[in-house]
Parts: C-alpha cells; sequence; structure tokens
C-alpha cells in the first residue's frame, strides 16, 4: 500500500438520513427561490436583478468549487521529495527502469543524467584492511570513531572489542577505498579518540567470522597434533612459536615450566605444553589483549584433553622394481622402529642427516617425532619394517625439510617422494618457503631439491650447504605413483 490514499476510498458512504436533509434543502431553497422571484418580478427592474442574481451564485459556485479542490490538494500532497510510493534512497534506478509515474524520465531531466552518469561510471576500487585501536570505554567513543570512518568512505566490515583495565581495544576489518593510506588512517583515528592505532593490509582470508574460524582451528587441532602450533600462529596473526622442552637433548633440565593458567606479558605469551615444556608466543609490533590470551589457552586445553593423535591414513606406493611401500604419518610411538632402523643405518647416512656425532643421532629421535615441532612421514615395507623418515619442522617464522632413508633402500626414488609430499604439507599450511641443511658432498639431497621445479637459493659455509626453496601456491605431484597408478622408469634418490 502507498502513504497516499485516494479520493475515492477517502470518502464515507453515503445514508439515508443524508438524502432526506438535502431533498427537504433543495425544496425549502425552491420555495425561497420563487418567493424571491415573485417579488422581484412584479418591481420595475425585475429581470436585470434576476440576471446579475445568476450570474453572481455561478460565479460563487465556481470559486467555492476551486477552493475546495485546492485544499484537498493541499491536504493530501506528499512531503517534499517523496514520491507517492516506498520511501526511496539516493541510489539512481537502473537503466530503463520507470520512474515513480510509470513512465521513463524524458531526455535531459536531471533523472535521466543521473542513469547516464551511473551507467558510465565504473565501480570504485577498494582495499582491505585490519585495524586495531584503542579507545575510551565511554558512551560515545565508539560512535565517534564510527562517525569518522564514515566521513573517509569506509566500510566496516566486522568487529570485535577487546574490555581492558583503562578502555577497550576495538579491532576492525575495512572495505577502504584504494587510494586511502595507512597513514591517513591511522590520524584520523587517533583525531577520533584513539590511540596505540596498528593497521595492515588483509585478504579475502579475513573475511570469515571469527566464531567460525576458531572452531575451524578447534576441528584441525582435534583431528592432529602437529596442527596447534599452526592453529595458534593463524588464530593470533602475524607472529612467532617456540617450543620448549622441559628437558634438554642432552637430558638436563631447561628450566621452562610455565604454570598452569599461562602467563601473558604484554607482546609475550607463555603456555603449558602438554606434552611436557613451553610454548612461548611472541608478537612485538602488537601487545596481546586478554580475549585472545584466553583463546590461545582454551585450544591449548583441548590439545591436551585429547592426548597424542595423528591422521592413520595411509597411502600404497609401487616401486619401480615392484616393491610396495606405505607412506603414513608418524609420531613418537614409532620411536622403536626409528631407534632400529637407525642402528641399521651407516655412519655415514647418519653423519649427513645430523651433522655431528653419529652416536648423538638416537637422542634427535624423540624431539623429531614430536608433533610439537612438527609433522613426520614414515615409509614402511610390506613386513612393516621402517626404512624412511621424513620430517617438516616448525622453525620459528621459516620451515625445513630433513630426510633419512635406510642404505639398502636408497637410489629407488623414497627420498624424492617424502620430499615432494613435505613440500606439499608447506604449502598446505601457507609456508612461503623451506630450507634444506645438508653437506655439499650430499649430492642426493641437492639432486632430490633441484627436482621440486622451483626456486632454489643457495648459501655455503664451512662446509654445510643451505637449500632454501621458495613455494608456490599451486600444488605439485607425488613423485611416485599409487598403486592404482603405477609408474616406469626410476627416479634418483637422495639417498
Amino acid at each position: 500500500m502507498t502513504d497516499v490514499t485516494s479520493s475515492k476510498s477517502a470518502r464515507h458512504p453515503h445514508h439515508w438520513r443524508h438524502d432526506l436533509i438535502e431533498l427537504a434543502a433543495l425544496f425549502t431553497a425552491v420555495v425561497v427561490a420563487d418567493t424571491i422571484a415573485k417579488t422581484i418580478v412584479k418591481g420595475p427592474d425585475g429581470p436585470y436583478l434576476l440576471v446579475f442574481s445568476a450570474i453572481t451564485l455561478v460565479a460563487t459556485a465556481a470559486f467555492h468549487t476551486w477552493w475546495a479542490r485546492r485544499r484537498s490538494h493541499a491536504d493530501h500532497a506528499p512531503p517534499a521529495g517523496h514520491t507517492g510510493g516506498r520511501p526511496t534512497t539516493d541510489v539512481p534506478a537502473p537503466s530503463g527502469s520507470p520512474t515513480t509515474s510509470g513512465f521513463p524520465p524524458p531526455d535531459g531531466s536531471p533523472a535521466n543524467e543521473r542513469e547516464t552518469e551511473g551507467e558510465s561510471a565504473a565501480p570504485a576500487e577498494t582495499a582491505l584492511w585490519r585495524m586495531r585501536t584503542t579507545v575510551a570505554d565511554t558512551p560515545g567513543s565508539l560512535a565517534a570513531l564510527c562517525t569518522v570512518l564514515a566521513r573517509l568512505g569506509v566500510d566496516i566490515l566486522t568487529l570485535q572489542t577487546h574490555p581492558l583495565a583503562d578502555g577497550t581495544v576495538d579491532e576492525f576489518l575495512l572495505r577502504a577505498p584504494a587510494g586511502l593510506s595507512a597513514r591517513t588512517l591511522a590520524r584520523e583515528t587517533a583525531a577520533a579518540g584513539g590511540r596505540d592505532t596498528w593497521t595492515e593490509r588483509a585478504d579475502a582470508h579475513d573475511l570469515v567470522d571469527t566464531p567460525t574460524r576458531v572452531l575451524g582451528l578447534a576441528t584441525r587441532t582435534a583431528l592432529d597434533a602437529a596442527e596447534l602450533p599452526l592453529a595458534l600462529r593463524q588464530l593470533l596473526g602475524r607472529c612467532t612459536l617456540h617450543s620448549v622442552p622441559a628437558v634438554s637433548l642432552t637430558g638436563r633440565p631447561t628450566g621452562e615450566r610455565a604454570p598452569v593458567e599461562g602467563v601473558l606479558e604484554e607482546t609475550v605469551m607463555r603456555l603449558r605444553d602438554p606434552h611436557g615444556g613451553t610454548l612461548i608466543v611472541e608478537r612485538p609490533h602488537l601487545p596481546f589483549t586478554p580475549t585472545e590470551f584466553a583463546r590461545a589457552r582454551a585450544l591449548v586445553e583441548l590439545d591436551a584433553r585429547l592426548g597424542p593423535r595423528v591422521p592413520r591414513s595411509q597411502d600404497v606406493l609401487t616401486l619401480p622394481e615392484g616393491n610396495e611401500i606405505t607412506v603414513r604419518r608418524a609420531d613418537q610411538r614409532d620411536l622403536p622402529a626409528a631407534r632400529a632402523m637407525h642402528d641399521r643405518c651407516s655412519a655415514r647416512t647418519l653423519g649427513l642427516r645430523y651433522h655431528g656425532p653419529v652416536g648423538d643421532a638416537d637422542r634427535y629421535l624423540d624431539h623429531l617425532l614430536s608433533p610439537r615441532f612438527g609433522r613426520t612421514l614414515a615409509v614402511q615395507t610390506a613386513s612393516g619394517r621402517l626404512v624412511a623418515l621424513g620430517h617438516l619442522l616448525w622453525d620459528g617464522d621459516e620451515t625445513e625439510v630433513a630426510l633419512l632413508v635406510e642404505d639398502d633402500w636408497q637410489r629407488r626414488g623414497i627420498g624424492s617422494e617424502l620430499l615432494g609430499r613435505l613440500v606439499a604439507m608447506a604449502e598446505e599450511t601457507g609456508c612461503g618457503s623451506v630450507y634444506a641443511v645438508t653437506q655439499s658432498s650430499n649430492t642426493g639431497m641437492v639432486a632430490a631439491m633441484r627436482a621440486l621445479n622451483l626456486p632454489l637459493d643457495y648459501q655455503i659455509e664451512e662446509g654445510t650447504l643451505v637449500i632454501t626453496a621458495r613455494l608456490s601456491p599451486a600444488p605439485r605431484p607425488t613423485a611416485l605413483a599409487r598403486q592404482e597408478q603405477p609408474r616406469e622408469g626410476t627416479r634418483s634418490a637422495e639417498r
């Protein structure tokens, strides 16, 4: 329904009493007119007076009709700018759409000019920003900030509030004009009462709302214990995570033992590791809030309650000579089998892998197999014997890959297969690069890295070779074919 009611629907229904009154008035008027007419006709100027009276009555009736219609239009006229239908905005109508009268606007009219301008104008370019600022915990402080953002043409997509003792930290995801700089945004925010403002470019992944993102991270952590460090990084943004064990590789206590409830110190967060030791999270450019600390602690508590776990999926591959091997995830429960593989490896193979005394090799295994420090892939034969290990290790902001293949199973493509799978895992987690630490004489590892067909950087210091591969977003196929797709030929392995 429209806001203006038609004149027909506004009339009141007639009643027989109204008709009777009008008929009586009509008869009365005829009697009066007849009496006046007889009186006037008998006079000397009777006919002239009758004509003058008729003209006067017609003029009075016409004026009364005009005045009544004018008042009727004034009473039912809509407010200025109202079209007679639903309230409209300043957005022009689409091209070819009718106007409020049902017909397109005439050429040269303002409405037609606005449509022409809307058709020719291209949509403005925008950019996504993440912004965090602290405002006073008083009524109207957030409204003042939002008013400034609106004046700059900034659209607020999401908003999170983190209460503090001396204010409130507001975290925004903004869509701003492409020409708006971070300096201008921070300056205008400060003018609106914001302090300690931090801005960073965002992308489409940040459009996921916080509850959905947290639930997704919790699900990943519940399925795989190795996901906890990655989940914490994605939960807290750009940060560095270190896992400090309670006991060093030499068997001495490290002295790092965070309390059960954890510790929050501005830009440093310490959480008790369920596997022993401490998880240290650092973010120097942005202090943590109590809300972020509570979320991180809840994620660590979830990991502690679920205990050791790794995905139990496995792939059966066929080697060129026809032997079948199984590639699967490994953890600390595979420690006895890994030590037995060490015993079957030569001193040269262990030396190329661990770059140190061969007698210390077994002490590294418990650390390497822990899901807290990364992911491990194991290769076992049809008889169940472990013959190769591949490690993807979280090293602060960087990621390391390492391989060990038993001597009797080298040169069969196993090392290249493990390396391809580890690099694919690194890409899935969003790593920009991986590096391998080996020796310049280890031609097998160098060949396996070159077989990735990725940009490589080489650094050599005192016989130690560090090869860094810059990753691409697209996944790569694995080196060996799966059992249902056997391949021909032999690939060179790294060992």
